[in-house]
């Protein structure tokens, strides 16, 4: 009988994969144990989309105290708006932020409005690349995001970052209020990795008995 031999290379591969597959089960399983900022400020990484999503992250920032800082935003690197609504929201609130400490950053899209799919593998990649930068330079304790494309990338640098053993980001989804039925694609993949994840239909909390429901949060 003709006996298999497996390549040494092929082992080690398959070992690194379980190990990141162990590793990632235990990030993604101990999340809600983590309490960052029990020794005093939350460093927080905002993931602002353009249009809606801008608009309802920016309101559910309003509720969240100074204890939430410093603030980094980012945003895709064609979104021209989203910046000046975020300074203007700043300022706004410069009462509440006493010490105001923020930072804008730009990434690329993974995939803009009307890509091809076959494409968007490539820009998706690039994305990736940039998240990754950020997020281990910045190293924030809290990942927020409401569902635009340009979180996905981030929110894997942050459960990377975990993996690694240097430090344990906290990912805080909160789907739309214009999904009431289904997710978004990004909720569908966030779904599975976000330590919290927030809806603000019944009818998704029927459907995602993983989820949160607050009622409106936005």
């Amino acid at each position: 009988m003709p006996v298999m031999i497996v390549p040494l290379g092929g082992v080690f591969v398959l070992l690194a994969i379980m190990v990141f597959m162990i590793r990632l089960y235990i990030v993604v399983r101990n999340g809600k144990h983590c309490k960052p900022g029990n020794k005093g400020r939350i460093t927080l990484l905002v993931v602002a989309g353009s249009g809606g999503h801008t608009t309802e992250i920016l309101r559910l920032m309003k509720s969240l105290s100074s204890a939430y800082s410093p603030r980094f935003y980012v945003i895709a690197d064609t979104d021209r708006m989203s910046e000046e609504r975020i300074r203007t929201f700043e300022k706004s609130n410069h009462l509440l932020y006493s010490d105001p400490q923020f930072t804008i950053h730009r990434i690329p899209r993974s995939r803009e409005v009307h890509q091809s799919w076959a494409s968007s593998v490539f820009s998706t990649l690039n994305a990736q690349f940039y998240s990754i930068h950020v997020i281990f330079r910045l190293r924030p304790d809290v990942v927020l995001c409401n569902g635009p494309g340009t979180c996905v990338p981030l929110c894997v640098a942050g459960l990377l970052l975990g993996i690694l053993g240097i430090k344990k980001v906290l990912i805080v989804f909160i789907e739309s209020i214009c999904r009431v039925e289904s997710l978004s694609l990004t909720g569908r993949i966030l779904y599975h990795f976000a330590d919290y994840f927030f809806v603000q239909w019944v009818s998704l909390r029927n459907n995602y008995p993983k989820s949160i429901f607050l009622g409106r949060l936005v």
